[in-house]
């Protein structure tokens, strides 16, 4: 059987434009969440969030700030990082090896960011000032397509979008198309930006999201009896997937190996999880299954945690179903207590991070978890990171439209 591995790593989100920067203040359980400061927001329900520390204008100018959406521009930052993270060089790469080299990425909402702008054109100056560049700009395929333009990758290219699992099942995608011999390297992962008013008043509205807007830093709070919503973030991850036997040819650094994935839907409501927790317990079994590691080997989960009533409750209840008596002495944390929930983009940020573990058996801390909600009664790695031998860990992702994700990485054995 064909494996995958993972060579290559970047990531751009509220702690940092890149790996190197925001691992090491992930790690020490800094706060990435204020008040937002991309556009007047005090008149909002919900002005808090995890603004990408990055400015678009060190990479983009003239033109591509026209063309390209917000949340492509933080696509293609990483995915610049990741490749050079990879030591791929692309230029050198035959037409064949490029035939075989495919992008995955997803994201959950896509180009909210210009919807926005170019309603407020219409609106105010009719529909012939609209840009040309509109429908290619928002669309959310634009991640993977200009992605694969950019970097001449000939290979499969598609975006995935199911919410908040979107980044998931590219991630799942990536696997599969490797395994199966259609590509030998794909560039997954994904991007979001949807903190703009007209999101930010839908999640509100929708009362998904916390409203400590006078303490921002301690908003997030993953299985905290205090939780009351997520908050909001944006960003975006890539990640060079290889097969195994392709990247030790060429002497590639391998972060971890991606044994496997499990994918279901709770089939149960477009916003409520379901309460018994089964959808995403059997999404973490067929991870395990295809992974075909022992339960008792998975050492860390680096959880969906959103700091919603329901969700940290649920998913608990979920680890519990799959591990047993194996889930209390699992080390579990939560990325989006630090840098807010990325959406689409958040499985691909988490991954990113649960790679770094799985490489330097280090497990970041959930932040602002002061004390737990008697129905989050597992080991969330609180306030400070630990040190943990890894063997396999499982990251988790579930989206509105019931959607689970669980993607199983480890060590190459």
């Amino acid at each position: 059987m064909r494996r995958a591995v993972i060579t290559g790593l970047g990531t751009v989100n509220a702690l940092g434009a890149d790996v190197g920067t925001s691992w090491p203040r992930v790690l020490a359980g800094e706060n990435g969440i204020a008040k937002i400061k991309n556009f007047p927001a005090d008149h909002l329900p919900v002005y808090i969030a995890g603004e990408a520390d990055w400015d678009v204008a060190e990479m983009f100018q003239g033109p591509d700030l026209r063309k390209l959406d917000r949340f492509t521009m933080l696509a293609l930052k990483a995915a610049d990082e990741a490749i050079a993270d990879s030591g791929l060089d692309l230029g050198a790469l035959s037409e064949h090896e490029r035939e075989r080299f495919g992008t995955i990425v997803g994201t959950g909402i896509g180009g909210i960011s210009g919807i926005e702008e170019q309603h407020l054109v219409l609106q105010d100056r009719g529909p012939r000032r609209v840009t040309p560049h509109f429908i290619p700009k928002i669309m959310a395929n634009a991640c993977s397509g200009q992605i694969a333009i950019k970097y001449g990758l000939l290979g499969t290219a598609f975006t995935t979008s199911s919410a908040c699992a979107s980044a998931g099942h590219a991630i799942a995608m990536a696997l599969a198309t490797i395994r199966s011999g259609e590509a030998d390297r794909v560039l997954t992962g994904g991007a979001e930006a949807a903190t703009t008013p007209l999101s930010i008043s839908g999640f509100a509205s929708a009362k998904a999201l916390s409203t400590k807007n006078d303490t921002p830093e301690s908003a997030s709070r993953p299985f905290d009896k205090d939780r009351d919503g997520f908050v909001m973030g944006e960003g975006a991850a890539i990640l060079i997937f290889e097969e195994l036997e392709l990247a030790k040819k060429r002497g590639a650094r391998i972060y971890a190996e991606v044994k496997g994935y499990g994918s279901t839907d709770d089939a149960f409501h477009i916003t409520a999880p379901k309460k018994d927790g089964t959808g995403p317990a059997r999404a973490f079994r067929l991870a395990l299954n295809m992974a075909g590691v022992d339960p008792e080997s998975i050492c860390y989960i680096n959880a969906h945690g959103t700091s919603t009533l329901y969700n940290d409750a649920i998913e608990t209840q979920a680890i519990k179903l799959t591990f047993g008596d194996h889930a209390a002495r699992l080390a579990i944390s939560s990325t989006k207590s630090m840098i807010g929930h990325l959406l689409g983009a958040s499985s691909a940020v988490e991954l990113v991070f649960t790679a770094l573990s799985v490489h330097q058996s280090k497990v970041h801390p959930t932040r602002n978890l002061d004390e737990p909600d008697s129905a989050c009664d597992l080991d969330y790695v609180p306030k400070e990171a630990r040190e943990l031998k890894i063997q396999n860990a499982l990251s988790n992702s579930l989206g509105f439209g019931g959607h689970n994700v669980s993607i199983c990485l480890g060590q190459v054995d």
